[in-house]
């Protein structure tokens, strides 16, 4: 019996001792890019499992943007260069964005609320860099919590794998 109420006790102690899926990392993993053919060459398309649980993200270079000189300035400019309306034609800014900086890029990151065709609503996260006459822009979007979602993808865009990458789509490779 005492052995049986040891088990039963680490059993209890191990299941509050693990991770809640907020706390666990994020893996992002390709999946195909779902949008059809625009201006802007196809970019690359994540989901994620563990903190942003089936988050997506969508990634892409739009290179020759217009406002060489001062960048992405403001959240106006992140509404209008995001790729927020290829997911859905109705999305409401929630806040105003913010400053971010991804690997030598700065730009704007601004959070919104979609309302997708099959009636569901979800959170996003429109984030929009620069260089020179540059732009990277992405968005994450899915049921969780924008904050979760925003702070996973910009983690992944500073990772080596999404630096070579965005090297090389902003340099026309």
């Amino acid at each position: 019996m005492a052995t049986v109420l040891a088990l039963g006790a680490s059993g209890v102690g191990a299941y509050q001792l693990a991770p809640s899926p907020a706390d666990r990392p994020a893996h992002w993993r390709d999946i195909a890019w779902p949008f059809q053919r625009d201006g802007w060459p196809a970019g690359r398309a994540f989901r994620c499992d563990g903190a942003c649980e089936g988050a997506r993200l969508y990634v892409r270079a739009k290179l020759g943007f217009c406002n060489c000189d001062r960048g992405v300035a403001d959240d106006d400019e992140v509404d209008r260069v995001t790729d927020l309306d290829l997911i859905s034609p109705r999305f409401t800014p929630v806040a105003a964005g913010e400053t971010v900086s991804v690997g030598g890029l700065d730009g704007r990151a601004r959070q919104y609320d979609l309302d997708l065709a099959d009636g569901a609503r979800h959170a996003a996260t429109g984030i929009a860099l620069s260089r020179r006459c540059d732009l990277l822009v992405a968005v994450v979007q899915g049921a969780g919590e924008a904050h979760v979602m925003q702070r996973a993808a910009l983690e992944f865009l500073k990772t080596q794998e999404m630096k070579r990458w965005v090297t090389a789509a902003l340099d026309g490779r």
